[in-house]
């Protein structure tokens, strides 16, 4: 599910810089090999899963004080160490002169400049727990300055840099032994509400914010600004740095908080902004009696604002992201987005204070816009057949961001008075060697006679003289904008180079295209979006280039729901599924997961609540009451760390297949949770992926020459 996920963001002289970068050099102070650029070469210029492991992944860009210099980071997978590793580069703003500053076996994470750009802070965990570090800014001289018991997952100076708040851990349930002294071996746990799982981990310590005093070689006198109070701060599973910001006087500190425990915290999405002041050790609610997600705080350049993100209804976590600004003397409140009709994902106020800039899904991509805060005008600052993420302005008219597409990672880029210039080539190198595939935008009728933008990737050296088999891409989320993203799991440029036509459309419950289209599919799940999804199909298969009778669907999360109720509902359109950690029983998904207030939003409540007519229709609908129509063969894959939504749904959903006498296979991860993210897994999944579709989808492919070879054997 959303949870209003944050993707992980995305000269020539760089190339070089990267391209002496080898797998397999030892770092001077460990003997653990460096991860960094591999020496991997396509065969016959395909585009593999192992060719996407080998991409660089570009994050971080920040601007140095003096705005002259960019630093940024790279992160590298080893499929042989089965792990990554991030390292800094520093180039000019222009993009000039990349110099490569760290080479280490440890990721440096979180880098940002200190000390007017002479200095570098990060983490690292490189004796143990991850501490904060400080080195010049060349790269020399680093060493930790924290000590944090148990480390820390993320900072944030105050502008003076006389402060700085962390994110620690505290405990936050009782163990066998504090229960039971006498029992030291003892592993129960004793469980009196909700909350006691949250994605992938037993909840048995929640972060909070310790602020601590710099004095440029150490942090001391560290405090707990939050201590007896049992809340989380930032908010669990994805919460980071972005949850704090500091007034420009430095005396304040805003952090995000969901105050609640518990039942009360499984069911409500209400979380505040809290004013601490430094001084008096008091602490202010600015949001109060606004009721959903308020996150993202922000200092205007002159203190005298605040901005922020803020969702209008608890519970509902996909609800449009607005733009407030507060005025913090007269506590007057502002929505700068009353008459914008899109859901905003991460904001940045522009350095002369008049305005503030924004990413936000509109159109079936992901543009920057800005919002001045005089007159709420929104005007577009960068758009294209691309997606842009994260912001970093340098000056009134230029910012540095990330930009990518379907069909190339990250990059970093300046955007000057409307003028783009990419500052790094990254993954130029290895693109050049592959033959990609091409990307088109559609129109599809829909039932109820919308018009839905969808992507259609095209295989290379397309050929519309040939018929190819199809995919039809089922997004996860569900709420989760169809633009030009870029993933290192669902990756639909490399499905399109493996030999498939792959359909992506911005079915209902998409942002991008108004909160009515984003916000039908609650309570609706088996309805209009999936009738949008059998729209794009007919759509397709009747192209000449299309095989209708070799046509697949796959799909994530809530596309795993997809998959599942598709199978039982698909008049014969799919010769195969593909169901990643999908939901197949909405009764157990019910009082399985964890995020309560998601279930009761989007499903409508308890299903045994006979009053009430949304739920009634969802469990009505629910993928395992259609298990007697299904006959497409069918991979379903999970993760047992999933505590989102649980393996045994993946297994149920095998089970029933296997009964109904349907080909089934499943591939279950017991070491990874609701994505797969370790490189050995992500390079076996990929390879189990396209054996499972090629078997059933290319009847002359080498697994569906095997897979005959197996059964005649047999």
């Amino acid at each position: 599910m959303s949870n209003h996920l944050k993707a992980l963001f995305m000269a020539t002289t760089a190339a070089v810089a990267f391209s002496a970068c080898q797998s397999g050099e030892k770092s001077a102070d460990t003997d653990d090999p460096i991860i960094e650029k591999t020496d991997f070469k396509p065969v016959d210029r395909q585009y593999t899963g192992e060719a996407l492991e080998a991409f660089g992944r570009v994050s971080g860009a920040v601007v140095s004080p003096d705005k002259q210099k960019i630093l940024y980071s790279v992160s590298y997978e080893s499929v042989a160490q089965n792990k990554s590793n991030a390292d800094l580069y520093v180039m000019n703003i222009d993009g000039s002169d990349n110099q490569r500053i760290t080479r280490t076996p440890a990721s440096e994470n979180g880098a940002v400049w200190i000390d007017g750009g002479k200095k570098i802070a990060f983490m690292s965990a490189v004796d143990g727990a991850q501490q904060l570090w400080v080195m010049n800014a060349d790269g020399t001289d680093r060493k930790p300055v924290s000590s944090v018991e148990n480390g820390i997952s993320g900072f944030l100076f105050s502008p003076d840099e006389k402060h700085v708040v962390m994110i620690g851990s505290i405990k936050s349930v009782r163990t066998a032994q504090d229960i039971y002294p006498d029992l030291p071996k003892a592993t129960g746990r004793v469980i009196d509400d909700l909350m006691y799982k949250h994605w992938d981990e037993w909840v048995t310590e929640i972060p909070h914010p310790l602020v601590g005093d710099f004095d440029g070689s150490s942090v001391a006198n560290v405090i707990d600004i939050m201590e007896g109070e049992p809340f989380e701060a930032p908010m669990k599973p994805f919460g980071g740095s972005e949850s704090f910001a500091w007034s420009p006087d430095s005396e304040k500190l805003v952090y995000v908080s969901r105050k609640k425990t518990g039942m009360e915290y499984a069911v409500s999405t209400n979380s505040d902004l809290y004013l601490y002041n430094l001084s008096d050790k008091s602490t202010r609610n600015l949001t109060e009696g606004m009721m959903g997600y308020d996150t993202n705080p922000c200092f205007s350049p002159d203190g005298t604002q605040i901005a922020w993100l803020s969702m209008e209804h608890d519970g509902y976590e996909s609800d449009k992201n607005r733009i407030f600004v507060m005025d913090l003397a007269s506590g007057q409140k502002t929505d700068l987005t009353t008459d914008w009709d899109y859901t905003a994902d991460a904001i940045a106020w522009n350095p002369n204070g008049k305005s503030i800039y924004f990413i936000a899904p509109k159109g079936g991509v992901t543009p920057v816009f800005s919002v001045n805060v005089a007159d709420k005008k929104v005007s577009v600052i960068a758009e294209g057949r691309y997606d842009y993420a994260e912001l970093a302005p340098v000056d009134d008219n230029t910012l540095i961001t990330l930009r990518h597409s379907m069909i190339e990672p990250n990059e970093v880029y300046s955007v000057t008075n409307g003028q783009i210039k990419k500052l790094t080539d990254v993954n130029t190198e290895l693109l050049a060697q592959l033959d990609m595939p091409t990307v088109d935008s559609v129109l599809v009728p829909t039932t109820d006679g919308k018009l839905m933008t969808t992507w259609v990737l095209y295989p290379p050296k397309f050929d519309p003289a040939k018929k190819y088999p199809a995919l039809l891409y089922c997004q996860g989320g569900p709420q989760s904008a169809v633009s030009q993203f870029f993933s290192y799991r669902w990756n639909v440029a490399l499905m399109a180079a493996h030999g498939y036509i792959v359909i992506c459309p911005n079915r209902r419950g998409l942002p991008g295209f108004g909160t009515e289209w984003n916000a039908q599919i609650s309570g609706d799940y088996p309805g209009q979006n999936m009738r949008d999804y059998l729209s794009a199909v007919d759509f397709m298969k009747v192209k000449p280039y299309v095989d209708e009778a070799h046509i697949g669907a796959i799909g994530a999360s809530y596309g795993g729901f997809s998959v599942y109720w598709l199978a039982g509902n698909h008049d014969g359109r799919f010769a195969a599924l593909v169901a990643h950690a999908g939901i197949f029983n909405l009764e157990a998904q019910y009082l399985e997961t964890e995020e309560m207030w998601f279930a009761n939003w989007d499903l409508g409540g308890p299903f045994w609540d006979a009053n009430n007519p949304v739920a009634k229709r969802t469990f009505a609908s629910s993928p395992h009451k259609f298990i007697d129509k299904w006959t497409a063969p069918i991979l379903i894959t999970h993760g047992e760390y999933d505590f989102r939504i649980l393996a045994s749904q993946g297994m149920m959903a095998f089970n029933a297949a296997r009964l109904r006498g349907v080909p089934a296979e499943m591939l279950i991860f017991p070491d990874e949770n609701h994505w797969i993210l370790k490189p050995q897994n992500s390079v076996m999944w990929q390879r189990v992926f396209f054996r499972w579709l090629d078997r059933w989808l290319m009847p002359d492919s080498e697994a569906a020459a095997q897979a005959t070879a197996s059964q005649q054997g047999e």
